[in-house]
């Protein structure tokens, strides 16, 4: 079974100053709605640890690996929850410049696995919610720190 959440949202700053707020986990908690904490290293092959808190949700905490990372344009991590095939989840931010100096974010998550036809209803309620508020949350930021700065 397999099941994608996709939310997009245009941010008035630069792909670099999107990707320094999106890769700088330990301020995860200042401004994230949904992953309100983060920990570890941004790098290929490393484990993160993420705690999430969908809208109207139980909080979990996941311990997925970054699977891939291209500076100001991809960042993908892939979550278990315990046994490969269970229920995995291919998180992924996509940035892409616009011809107004902005950015295009692509917030999606590819969900495979024998769970995912029971999850489906909180994945698409819940978990969607908690990927717009991020969206959201993640441009005010963004917009706040260009409004800043001289």
């Amino acid at each position: 079974m397999r099941h994608q959440l996709h939310t997009d949202i245009e941010i008035d700053a630069q792909p670099q100053t999107v990707w320094e707020l999106l890769t700088d986990l330990d301020r995860y908690p200042e401004w994230n709605p949904f992953i309100v904490s983060a920990e570890g290293r941004v790098e290929v092959g490393q484990r993160l640890q993420n705690r999430l808190q969908p809208p109207g949700g139980r909080a979990m905490t996941f311990k997925p690996t970054v699977t891939a990372v291209e500076p100001t344009k991809t960042l993908e991590w892939l979550g278990r929850l315990g046994v490969p095939g269970l229920f995995d989840g291919r998180h992924r931010f996509e940035l892409q410049a616009t011809a107004a100096g902005g950015t295009h974010l692509s917030h999606t998550e590819q969900f495979s696995g024998l769970l995912v036809r029971f999850m489906r209803t909180s994945l698409d309620t819940q978990t969607r919610q908690g990927f717009e508020a991020m969206n959201r949350a993640l441009k005010e930021q963004a917009e706040k720190r260009i409004a800043s700065q001289p």
